[in-house]
């Protein structure tokens, strides 16, 4: 299939913006310009700086032009969470600190029933009742994350982690709430892929549309069974997830 003209013009100009030939804060050509130097029609032309400006790699400054966009400095996501950092407290508060930030949150909480998908991960029947926790992950005041996180209420029901932000161990990370109930952690499983971000997401973190974000799914395990699964959302042009892995 043939690759529409205004496609091929983005990819040109995306390649050249990834290269560091295009770099951020510079002009990038006009519409006549690219109407020329592409033999193309204005559509093709506009069409092509549309689809850049809606994936985050340009911008539009009024009466000026069109302009490679100034992307936040990129901040590295030790995923190493899963040691002492979280036996007592927070792991995205004990990473912001590491990074020299304050780390906060904002979060929901409410119960329902769990999807297929959800039951599936936490190894229980569809409909089963659930806690569902929406967080928006906060550095220096400004969102920089987004989770939604699922736990069994048939194992924290009535129990004072059954909300994950109220009782004497909120704010706690999830190996220190479970231990809480007698809940001993062996293993988390992470799975990373990437997808454009949805516009909810993109209003809450302030990204473009047709930004690319990460999605952690994260799974928290005793020895009998999941405790807690959870959607971790990432801007790639905000941060690059590191995993530290030990060896036996």
């Amino acid at each position: 299939m043939t690759q529409p003209a205004y496609q091929r013009i983005a990819d040109d100009l995306r390649q050249q913006i990834i290269d560091g030939r295009l770099a951020p804060g510079e002009r990038v050509l006009s519409r006549t310009q690219i109407r020329e130097q592409y033999e193309v029609s204005d559509q093709v032309a506009i069409g092509a700086v549309r689809l850049l400006t809606s994936e985050g790699f340009l911008e539009a400054r009024s009466g000026s032009g069109t302009y490679v966009r100034r992307k936040p400095e990129l901040k590295r996501l030790a995923r190493y969470w899963y040691g002492t950092s979280d036996r007592d407290g927070s792991p995205f508060r004990s990473e912001m600190a590491r990074q020299g930030r304050e780390g906060t949150w904002r979060v929901s909480s409410e119960t329902g029933s769990a999807t297929p998908q959800i039951a599936e991960r936490l190894d229980i029947a569809a409909g089963d009742p659930v806690m569902t926790s929406r967080y928006t992950f906060l550095a220096d005041e400004r969102p920089v994350m987004l989770s939604t996180s699922w736990e069994p209420l048939a194992l924290t029901g009535g129990t004072p982690i059954m909300f994950p932000e109220e009782g004497p161990h909120a704010g706690a990370g999830v190996v220190a709430r479970m231990r809480a109930i007698g809940q001993h952690i062996e293993s988390v499983q992470e799975v990373v892929t990437a997808r454009p971000v949805l516009q909810s997401e993109a209003e809450l973190l302030g990204e473009a549309l047709g930004s690319v974000v990460l999605v952690i799914r994260r799974t928290y395990r005793t020895a009998e069974r999941p405790v807690e699964t959870a959607d971790i959302i990432v801007p790639t042009d905000r941060y690059e997830a590191e995993y530290v892995l030990p060896v036996e």
